[in-house]
């Protein structure tokens, strides 16, 4: 039998992993990145607070502005919330692109290893409007949502162009309109929706919190 990797030998339960696409470009500077770095924080915080999601929740974080992977793939417990610092434009295109291919070799790595998991969740937040092509991405999410492989939501700050969000967003989660700053209501609501699905079984749907720190737009 191969022998697998540390980490999912060391943990072997289901995971839910969720990536944070996370713009930090120059608009964002200031209090919204304050109030993002403090809300990455309370995610941390909250899931903690229940044995069972701490072990199966993985998160990774992709900034934009430029494109990187500040969190590679970890459980909760071994998450320590990053510094957001904004600079820089909104290449959003190509950071969903990056998100997606980033989940599919964490979804391959689960396989290889014989482990579980719930269907991933993408989170994009952004105050902007792509200043690359984001056509060829927006096709991508709608595909893969189309086919079950992921759950894509789009969280639109203050200033965010909701028009384009509205045509990257699949049309069965359009975006919502993060009420002021309150990104502590949006992860706090993220931890919520996480652990209800991590006490779940892998394939059955679960039903999510309300919305209650923003606006959907229809």
């Amino acid at each position: 039998m191969p022998v697998g990797l540390p980490e999912f030998v060391e943990n072997p339960e289901n995971r839910c992993p969720v990536i944070l696409l996370l713009d930090t470009s120059g608009s964002m500077s200031g209090q919204p990145i304050q109030e993002l770095n403090r809300g990455l924080a309370a995610f941390k915080e909250d899931v903690m607070k229940d044995a069972q999601a701490s072990l199966s929740v993985e998160v990774a974080i992709v900034t934009f502005g430029p494109v990187q992977l500040t969190q590679d793939f970890v459980t909760i417990d071994h998450f320590i919330p990053p510094k957001l610092e904004a600079d820089g434009v909104t290449p959003m295109g190509e950071a969903i692109e990056y998100a997606l291919d980033l989940l599919e070799k964490r979804k391959q790595s689960y396989k290889d290893n014989g482990v579980l998991y719930y269907r991933p969740w993408v989170f994009l937040i952004t105050d902007g409007a792509p200043t690359d092509d984001w056509k060829g991405a927006a096709q991508r999410v709608r595909e893969e949502e189309a086919q079950r492989r992921m759950l894509f939501f789009t969280v639109g700050v203050q200033g965010a162009d909701m028009n384009k969000l509205k045509q990257i967003a699949p049309p069965e989660r359009p975006p919502v309109t993060l009420n002021g700053l309150d990104f502590r209501a949006l992860f706090v609501w993220l931890s919520t929706s996480m652990k209800r699905v991590s006490s779940g079984k892998v394939g059955e749907a679960v039903a999510l919190p309300p919305v209650g720190w923003g606006q959907i737009t229809t």
